[in-house]
């Protein structure tokens, strides 16, 4: 049997592959994935619809056989294996819970399955109740819940036997707004109190970024970018990356030179319509002339230059507010510029001078697309 490189990681997945056959040729769903996970993790895979990450999910529970590539758990190669033979259970985005069964009989259904004697199961399930904050539903049927509910008991039951590895298939997708942060919350406390490794699938950037320990955003079937979630959003490793975390500003110009500064980044001038911008290079070996664009987030931004590394003039043309803070749009001689305050106290069209640092002014290693 073959040695996964990660001996250490609860879950590996090494080069996998899944293909779809179709009327015009094999699609790839994933290409080439390989990712660890390390025991107690929170791990998520985002990206957005089509992008392979449920497709992975389902090749670590076992519903899913890759083409190519192996998955380990806990160091075993279950890559054939079935789901019931693999030490994981799944949530499901639809909650998949019996209508004719109750709370208690639903969470309990595993335990039943593997032949857990009934003076076991009930302080098992007393635990699990509790540890989902629905100790009182037990005598309930689904039908009888709301989402949220739903939701708590199909966790309680994916939690009860205490898997080695949780996964999870968007399962807040289907909660309104206040009920999903809520529940998001209460998600990363069950997680830390269990110590179980959670895998979770989701397209929403701002619960993968809330949940998790390490981040890995998927695009085309392909991962682009694994990191914490500090380091995704400061450091995108590529266009796309940038784009769907968070708001960014992005601009397109001409390397006129670069230095390093250790052995990973250096700065890098770039010309953008004539303004000659400092920018942070993740590769210090960029080609003079070669074109690039930059990533400045709008909170980055601010009014207050005098010690900024780039600063230009520019009319406010535009004002959002959100309740939280203030969104500026301003008009600068290298376009258009977003960036946010918590308060604001200019008028529109009057002029202003903003600024930000090289630190904050990313360089990417394409151009923008077109398209998001």
């Amino acid at each position: 049997m073959k040695v996964p490189s990660h001996t250490n990681s609860l879950v590996y997945l090494d080069a996998v592959s899944k293909i779809y056959p179709t009327a015009t040729g094999d699609y790839y769903g994933v290409r080439d994935v390989t990712l660890d996970v390390q025991p107690g993790e929170f791990y998520s895979l985002l990206g957005p619809s089509g992008s392979g990450k449920t497709t992975t999910l389902r090749m670590i529970g076992g519903f899913e056989i890759p083409e190519y590539g192996e998955v380990y758990i806990d160091g075993q190669n279950v890559t054939e294996l079935p789901p019931y033979r693999r030490d994981v259970h799944t949530v499901f985005q639809n909650y998949a819970l019996f209508p004719h069964l109750t709370v208690a009989e639903n969470i309990a259904y595993p335990l039943r399955l593997a032949g857990v004697s009934r003076s076991d199961i009930e302080p098992r399930l007393r635990e699990v109740l509790q540890l989902v904050q629905i100790p009182t539903l037990g005598d309930r049927k689904p039908a009888q819940l709301s989402g949220g509910q739903q939701q708590r008991v199909a966790l309680a039951r994916a939690l009860v036997d205490r898997p080695k590895v949780l996964l999870l298939d968007e399962p807040l997708s289907a909660l309104d707004a206040q009920i999903r942060e809520a529940l998001r919350q209460e998600l990363r406390q069950l997680q830390r109190k269990t110590e179980i490794t959670f895998v979770y699938v989701t397209h929403d950037q701002e619960e993968a970024l809330a949940l998790s320990d390490r981040i890995a955003v998927m695009h085309n079937g392909r991962i682009e970018q694994i990191g914490t979630p500090s380091a995704i959003y400061n450091r995108p490793a590529s266009t796309f990356v940038a784009q769907f975390i968070g708001q960014a500003n992005f601009l397109t110009g001409k390397v006129i030179a670069c230095s390093a500064e250790d052995e990973t980044t250096g700065t890098a001038i770039v010309e953008v319509n004539n303004m000659h911008i400092k920018a942070l290079s993740l590769n210090h070996t960029l080609a003079v002339e070669s074109e690039v664009t930059l990533m400045v987030r709008p909170e980055r931004i601010s009014t207050h230059v005098s010690n900024a590394d780039n600063s230009i003039g520019g009319k406010l043309i535009e004002t959002t507010y959100t309740g939280q803070r203030i969104e500026l749009i301003v008009e600068t001689a290298i376009g258009q510029l977003k960036m946010v305050r918590l308060s604001d106290h200019q008028a529109m069209g009057e002029t202003l001078k903003i600024g930000w640092n090289r630190e904050d002014c990313i360089v990417l290693p394409t151009t923008l697309p077109t398209t998001k």
